[in-house]
C-alpha cells in the first residue's frame, strides 16, 4: 500500500490532496521557488515539532514521513534563517517553518533547538510539468484598494502583532461592521491569519493566496503579486481592513513594499515592539508616528513609560482588558467608525 503523504499548509491553495501527481527528481538548475516537492523526514527535530496542515490543525511526526511543501526561504530574527538556495548535493534540506516552508538551515538562534531534516526525493510533476504555488493563484480583475485599514506593523517577528490585531478585529465584529484581516508580508503559516479568522473576520487573506511561500522573493515579483492580494482584500467588501505586515519593514520581507502600496488607506497604525528604542528606531526609519504602541513593550509599566518619553507615543497593552475603552475612542477617533459600547475611559 502507498505511504500517505503529509501535506504541509502551503499546499492549502493546491488540488495535491484531490488530484494525483507524479513524482520526478529535477535538475537543481530548475529550482525555483514556491515549486511543491516531496520529501522523506530523515530527523524530526525531537518530539515537540509538528507540521501545520492545510486545515491549520498541527500534526506530529515521525523520521520516514512523507512530506510535500514549497521551496522558499525564511530569515528570521529570533529563530532561523534558511533557502532552498543553499541545497548542496546531498539534497538534504530543512523544514524552515511548520508550514511546509522548505530549504537549507543557514543559521539558527542558540535558543530554538533542532529543527526538521528532510531529504529530497522529487517534484510534484504533472504531465512532465512542475506543479508549483503560482499554479493555483485564483485570477480576477486588479482593483483600486480603498477599503479603511487598521495596520499593525512590528519591530520584529514574536513581537505581538497577531494577538492585538485579533483584539481589534473582535472589537469592530462586535460592533457589527463587517471586518476583513490579511498578511501581507512574512513566512508562511496559516495560524496567523487563521487567529484572525477567530476574532471575528468575515474574510482573510494572505501571500500564500497569491503563489509565495514566504515575501522573500524580488521585490519586482513582489509587486506583481501584490496587487492581486489587495483586490482579494478590496473585493470582501468590508468596512473595515485589519492588516498586519509580518516581521519588521525593515527586514527583506518586502514590508516596506506591502506598507507603501496601502499607506494611502491606513486610518490607524498600531506598532507591536520588542522594545521601546525599537520604536524609536522604527520611527525614525520610516518617518512614521503610530496611534499605539503595542506588544511586548507594554507588558509593564516600565516599558510604557520609556515608549512615552522616548516616542511621544501612546503605549497600550491591548491584551489588559482595563486598556479596551481608550483603544476604542483611539479607533474611533482615527477611523471614523463607532463601536457600540463606547464609554467615558481612564486609562494610566
Amino acid at each position: 500500500m502507498k505511504q500517505p503523504y503529509i501535506y504541509g499548509s502551503l499546499t492549502r491553495i493546491s488540488d495535491l490532496q484531490e488530484k494525483p501527481f507524479d513524482v520526478v527528481q529535477k535538475d537543481r538548475s530548475e529550482w525555483e521557488t514556491g515549486d511543491y516537492i516531496l520529501s522523506e523526514i530523515i530527523d524530526a527535530g525531537g518530539n515537540d515539532l509538528k507540521i501545520e496542515l492545510p486545515s491549520g490543525r498541527m500534526r506530529g511526526v515521525i523520521a520516514g514521513d512523507l512530506l510535500v511543501g514549497a521551496l522558499g526561504e525564511r530569515f528570521a530574527t529570533l529563530e532561523v534563517t534558511g533557502t532552498w538556495k543553499e541545497v548542496d548535493n546531498t539534497l538534504k534540506m530543512h523544514v524552515l517553518t511548520a508550514a511546509g516552508l522548505l530549504g537549507k538551515l543557514t543559521s539558527k538562534s542558540v535558543f530554538i533547538p533542532s529543527i526538521m531534516q528532510i531529504q529530497y526525493l522529487g517534484h510534484a510533476v504533472r504531465n512532465g510539468n512542475k506543479v508549483c504555488m503560482q499554479d493555483f493563484i485564483k485570477q480576477m480583475d486588479i482593483i483600486k484598494y480603498n477599503t479603511p485599514t487598521v495596520l499593525f506593523m512590528g519591530t520584529s517577528m514574536s513581537a505581538g502583532k497577531t494577538t492585538s490585531a485579533r483584539i481589534v478585529t473582535n472589537l469592530f465584529k462586535s460592533a457589527g461592521y463587517k471586518v476583513v484581516a490579511a498578511k501581507l508580508s512574512g513566512a508562511g503559516r496559516y495560524k496567523d491569519v487563521l487567529a484572525l479568522k477567530d476574532g471575528g473576520a468575515d474574510a482573510i487573506y494572505d501571500f500564500v493566496d497569491v503563489g509565495l511561500p514566504s515575501t522573500i522573493v524580488s521585490p519586482d515579483l513582489y509587486k506583481k503579486r501584490l496587487p492581486l492580494l489587495l483586490s482579494m482584500i478590496q473585493n470582501a467588501m468590508a468596512d473595515i481592513a485589519v492588516i498586519e505586515i509580518g516581521a519588521s519593514p525593515l527586514e527583506p520581507y518586502n514590508g516596506d513594499v506591502a506598507y507603501k502600496a496601502i499607506k494611502d488607506q491606513i486610518a490607524c497604525t498600531i506598532l507591536c515592539a520588542s522594545d521601546p528604542y525599537a520604536v524609536h528606531g522604527l520611527m525614525e526609519a520610516f518617518e512614521l508616528r503610530p496611534d499605539i504602541v503595542s506588544g511586548i513593550t507594554s507588558n509593564t509599566e516600565a516599558g510604557r513609560q520609556l515608549v512615552r518619553t522616548l516616542c511621544d507615543v501612546e503605549a497600550l497593552n491591548l491584551i489588559d482588558s482595563k486598556t479596551t475603552r481608550f483603544l476604542k475612542h483611539i479607533l474611533e477617533e482615527t477611523t471614523g467608525l463607532e463601536l457600540k459600547g463606547r464609554e467615558s475611559y481612564e486609562y494610566n
